[in-house]
C-alpha cells in the first residue's frame, strides 16, 4: 500500500494580511497528480484542515475541490481534527462521506476504531487519533489520569495497540496531532516549530515523548510546519504552504510511504509546488532596489530589513515598486553608533534651539545626527520662526 502523508493545511490562513486560498488549492490540487503519478492508494490529513474553528464558506469549498479531486484520482482519505479545528464541524457528515471512501475521525471514542483499507497483503488499520485538550475529555475516561497531553495520548495508544493485538497483527498506521519530543539526546520536534504553530505546550506539560508511539508500522503526525523524522516510521510532514517568513528555507511537500507485506518498507519525500516563494533580504534601500541579483525575488513574497543608517522615508512603497509582494519591512541600522551615557533630558540643558533639534535626530536616529543639508535646514527654520515672533 502506498500512503501520502500531509498535515497543516490550514485553509483559510491569511499571510501578512494577504489570503492563501488562492495558492493553497493550487498545491492541493497538485496531490491528486501525485495520487496519478505515484500510484497512491491513500491520502492522509494528520489534523490541522482549517486554520479556524469557524472556517469560512470559501474555506470549505478549497476542501470540497481538494477531496473531490483526490478521490477522482483514485486514493482513499483520512482524515483527523487538529488543535485549530472545529471537531463538530469538520466531522459534520462523517458518516455519509465514509461511504465514498473520504473518512473523517474527530471524536474520541472513534481513536481505537479503525478505519480498514486492504491491498494485495492483507488490511491494514488506519487510526485516527484527533487533538485530545485534556480538560475537555478527562470526563470520559473515569479513573484515568488525564492532567498533560502525553497522558492522553498514551493512553489512546495503548488502546490502539490493543485493537492491533485483537486483529492478529495488522498493519496499522496512526494519525496524530501533537508536539512530539524525539528520543532523549537526539534533539525536538518543538526545535522545528516556527512562529505559526498555536502554541499547544504550557511549560512542558504539553510535550509528548515520541515512544509512546511505539507498536504501529508508521505513525503521521501533524502540527509541526516543517518535516521532521524522529524515528523512521514515525514523521512529521510540515504544511503544504509558507504561513511565516521563519519557513522560508524549509521545503514543501509530503511523505510517500510504502507498506508491504511485513509493514514499514519505504519512506520518499515528495516536492509541492510553491505557487509564490518567500525571500528575505537586507540591505540599504538604493542597493535593494537597483542591484540586479535581487531580480529573482520581484515575484515572491518578500520581508525586507534596511540597513540605511537614517530610516528612508516612504520606504515600504519605494520597495513595493520594485518588489510589489513585499508585505513585511523592518530598519536595523548596519551601524549604530553609541549614544552618550546622559539622559535625553540633561543633553537638552543650556543647548541652542538648532543644538536642541540635532540632538532629538540624533535620539531618534540611534546616534545619527543631522546632515549638513539638515543642519542647513534647521537654522533657516528656527531663524524664520524667530523673525515671526519679534514681529508679533
Amino acid at each position: 500500500m502506498r500512503i501520502l502523508h500531509t498535515s497543516d493545511w490550514h485553509i483559510g490562513r491569511t499571510f501578512h494580511g494577504h489570503s492563501t486560498l488562492e495558492n493553497l488549492g493550487t498545491v492541493l490540487d497538485s496531490i491528486a497528480v501525485i495520487v496519478r503519478e505515484k500510484a497512491v492508494d491513500v491520502v492522509v490529513v494528520a489534523g490541522d484542515v482549517f486554520d479556524s474553528a469557524t472556517p469560512a464558506r470559501e474555506a470549505f469549498d478549497v476542501l470540497s475541490g481538494a477531496i473531490r479531486h483526490i478521490r477522482e484520482a483514485g486514493a482513499y482519505v483520512v482524515i483527523t481534527s487538529g488543535n485549530h479545528d472545529s471537531a463538530t464541524r469538520l466531522g459534520f457528515q462523517s458518516e455519509w462521506a465514509g461511504l465514498a471512501g473520504i473518512h473523517v475521525i474527530t471524536r474520541p471514542e472513534q481513536l481505537d476504531e479503525p478505519v480498514i483499507i486492504d491491498d494485495a497483503y492483507g488490511p491494514v488499520l488506519f487510526y485516527g487519533i484527533p487533538y485530545l485538550e485534556p480538560a475537555l475529555v478527562r470526563h470520559l475516561y473515569p479513573g484515568v489520569e488525564m492532567r498533560r497531553h502525553a497522558q492522553v495520548l498514551g493512553y489512546a495508544m495503548q488502546r490502539i495497540r490493543d485493537d492491533i493485538a485483537r486483529r492478529d497483527g495488522a498493519r496499522s498506521v496512526v494519525l496524530s496531532h501533537a508536539f512530539v519530543v524525539n528520543v532523549p539526546g537526539a534533539g525536538s520536534s518543538a526545535s522545528e516549530a516556527s512562529d505559526v504553530e498555536r502554541d499547544i505546550t504550557a511549560g512542558g506539560l504539553d510535550l509528548v515523548s515520541v515512544d509512546v508511539f511505539d507498536g504501529p508500522d508508521y505513525v503521521a503526525l501533524g502540527h509541526i510546519h516543517g518535516r521532521s523524522t524522529l524515528a523512521p516510521g514515525i514523521r512529521y510532514s510540515g504544511a503544504p504552504l509558507h504561513y511565516s517568513f521563519a519557513e522560508a528555507t524549509k521545503p514543501r511537500g509530503a511523505w510517500l510511504v510504502d507498506l508491504d507485506a511485513a509493514g514499514l518498507d519505504t519512506v520518499e519525500w515528495v516536492d509541492f509546488p510553491v505557487p509564490r516563494p518567500l525571500a528575505i533580504l537586507t540591505g540599504e534601500l538604493a542597493e535593494l532596489l537597483a542591484d540586479p541579483s535581487y531580480a529573482d525575488a520581484e515575484g515572491h513574497f518578500v520581508s525586507v530589513v534596511l540597513t540605511d543608517q537614517v530610516r528612508p522615508i516612504d520606504g515600504m512603497r519605494r520597495i513595493q515598486s520594485r518588489f510589489p509582494h513585499a508585505v513585511a519591512l523592518t530598519h536595523q541600522p548596519a551601524i549604530v553608533a553609541e549614544l552618550p551615557l546622559a539622559s535625553y533630558s540633561e543633553r537638552l540643558h543650556a543647548r541652542s534651539d538648532s543644538e536642541v533639534v540635532a540632538g532629538f535626530l540624533e535620539f531618534v536616529r540611534n546616534g545619527v545626527g543631522p546632515t549638513d543639508a539638515e543642519s542647513d535646514l534647521i537654522v533657516e527654520v528656527i531663524a524664520e520662526q524667530a523673525a515671526q515672533e519679534s514681529t508679533a
